[in-house]
């Protein structure tokens, strides 16, 4: 049996905050891949080559990198798919684990990165950092951190 329990529900201020966030998150995500278009990127495609390029030896285990980046293992293995007949990654088995596979980036994916990362940067800056004071950014780094950490913090619980 359950039992009933009054709804919290949010202030005026509380859902102005909410909306207002989930209004900048859809359009800052929708303004990224807009921008990544034109050099056939999707976000999740941009995502695993910055983890990629940023972990040793430019390798990843496929279990790591589907943490990392918030996708199903079957999703990260399509998107890896697709990626590799892009000449972006391709896959290695582990030594170590037969079952095991590592996503690595190719050169080709290397130096895509070195091309789009400047024009994505770019676009950050123009669409987030550049509207922001530095007063803003720290005190929306410090205000969402605790969001963050509760949150990592129920990964694999939900």
């Amino acid at each position: 049996m359950e039992t009933e329990t009054a709804t919290n529900w949010l202030s005026d201020d509380e859902q102005c905050a909410w909306r207002t966030y989930l209004d900048v998150n859809r359009m800052l995500t929708y303004q990224m891949e807009k921008d990544l278009q034109p050099f056939g990127l999707t976000n999740n495609d941009y995502e695993i080559l910055v983890n990629l390029s940023e972990s040793a030896d430019r390798r990843m285990r496929m279990s790591d990198l589907a943490a990392a980046t918030l996708q199903s293992k079957s999703r990260l293995s399509h998107q890896i798919t697709r990626m590799e007949n892009a000449g972006l990654v391709r896959r290695e088995n582990c030594e170590s684990d037969r079952r095991g596979l590592f996503a690595v980036l190719t050169e080709h994916g290397t130096e895509t990165m070195e091309k789009v990362a400047p024009h994505h940067v770019a676009s950050v800056r123009r669409h987030f950092i550049d509207l922001l004071s530095g007063e803003a950014l720290a005190d929306l780094r410090e205000s969402l951190a605790p969001v963050a950490d509760h949150l990592r913090g129920h990964r694999g619980k939900i």
